[in-house]
């Protein structure tokens, strides 16, 4: 790490300069080698360090793995820049041991436990260091370390369930697009090619299917092309913060799908509210944070409004069932854990909830689509082989 320093020497003269050192002591001592006396550094980081540093990223499930060890460590009353250095030691992949490494230097050279998370924002997010600094600041660090490990776990597994759930799906989906293509575009022409060369008439399903078949062949690609660049324009205009807003507001509106969006980001929400306010973060922080892990842009915009006006002396429930993307239920059970002075548990409770039911809904809906796509695909095989069959008989009718 390099560092600029202002220093003096034994005559009270001013030195500046710059050094390579592993920490804000380890300079100290450097210059105390050289006679010098430390009066104030700055560290310096190259342009492509910072990059470097900014891009880093570890799954979930290493972060869970690395909260928990670190989490038992600091409960066995380990020192936190001891407890980072075993968890670097005992760490597998070279990622995370370089994360952590960097995180105990920080901590090292005199920055809070949150300060050094904050240096990394796209492994760190902001709720993950604001439970920490709540940690500090109580004293119960290890206590939140564990449950920040625990709702990680969590949200990894609710992700594999839902990629393993769609993966079926997914994959038939390709396969019936995939099969249909090629029996339009290879098999169909070639079949087809010899009843009109010996000037057969063709049924109505039969000439529906040449013109298909034609009309993939001659404009399948540059239909795709245009669809590709359109997609690719809608998504750079969702660059845009207020095309995005717009957007993400619409989704909202969609019937089956809006009320799946609504629902996930409510239980992640009211999830990660619960855990805020168990540690001890003041509820208006806990909210802005909490809006913050929304994937829905309109939802964010939503509860950060709904966070203004608990500012302006709103309750919570008032609020939160003021932007209509809570259920009753959960609007509920949020008034009655504020009135009981319980809201915390509630929060957790209602979004444990919630996740049921988003189970139950999401395994309900697949499993019809599954059953519906199978449908589709056997009715678009079996009208292309009775559209290749029905000339072949009438052909056989013929010559009889």
């Amino acid at each position: 790490m390099r560092f600029s320093y202002l220093a003096s020497d034994a005559q009270g003269q001013e030195i500046r300069g710059f050094l390579e050192a592993d920490s804000e002591p380890h300079l100290r001592a450097l210059l105390r080698e050289k006679k010098l006396t430390l009066l104030s550094a700055r560290k310096r980081e190259t342009a492509g360090g910072l990059l470097r540093r900014r891009r880093m990223r570890i799954s979930d499930t290493d972060l869970s793995l690395m909260t928990r060890q670190l989490a038992t460590m600091v409960a066995s009353s380990m020192p936190l820049d001891e407890a980072l250095h075993a968890v670097a030691q005992q760490s597998e992949k070279p990622a995370v041991a370089d994360i952590v490494q960097q995180l105990r230097e920080k901590v090292v050279s005199g920055l809070s436990f949150e300060q050094a998370l904050l240096s990394f924002p796209n492994t760190f997010e902001r709720f993950y260091c604001a439970m920490v600094a709540a940690g500090e600041a109580s004293g119960y660090l290890s206590m939140v370390l564990l449950r920040l490990a625990q709702y990680i776990e969590k949200r990894q597994t609710m992700k594999n369930k839902l990629v393993q759930a769609l993966l079926y799906p997914a994959v038939l989906t390709i396969v019936t697009i995939g099969v249909v293509t090629i029996l339009l575009t290879s098999v169909v022409p070639q079949v087809m090619s010899q009843f009109i060369q010996m000037k057969v008439e063709l049924p109505w399903t039969t000439r529906l299917l040449l013109t298909l078949s034609d009309a993939i062949r001659d404009f399948g690609l540059p239909v795709a092309v245009v669809l590709g660049g359109a997609l690719a324009a809608w998504r750079w205009s969702l660059r845009k913060p207020h095309n995005l807003l717009r957007a993400h507001r619409r989704m909202l509106r969609i019937p089956f799908l809006g009320r799946l969006v609504r629902e996930i980001n409510a239980a992640r929400y009211a999830k990660t509210l619960g855990i805020l306010t168990a540690s001890a973060v003041p509820l208006l922080e806990s909210m802005r944070i909490a809006a913050r892990v929304l994937a829905n842009s309109y939802a964010r915009h939503q509860l950060t409004e709904a966070c203004d006006q608990v500012y302006e002396g709103k309750s919570l429930y008032q609020a939160l069932s003021a932007t209509r993307l809570f259920s009753p239920m959960m609007n509920h059970m949020i008034a009655s854990g504020e009135r009981s002075g319980e809201l915390n548990q509630m929060l957790e409770h209602a979004a444990d909830l919630q996740d049921e039911i988003l189970n139950h809904r999401l395994t309900l809906s697949l499993g019809i689509f599954e059953q519906v796509l199978i449908i589709v695909m056997a009715s678009a095989v079996l009208f292309i082989i009775m559209s290749i069959l029905q000339p072949i008989l009438q052909l056989n009718t013929m010559v009889g």
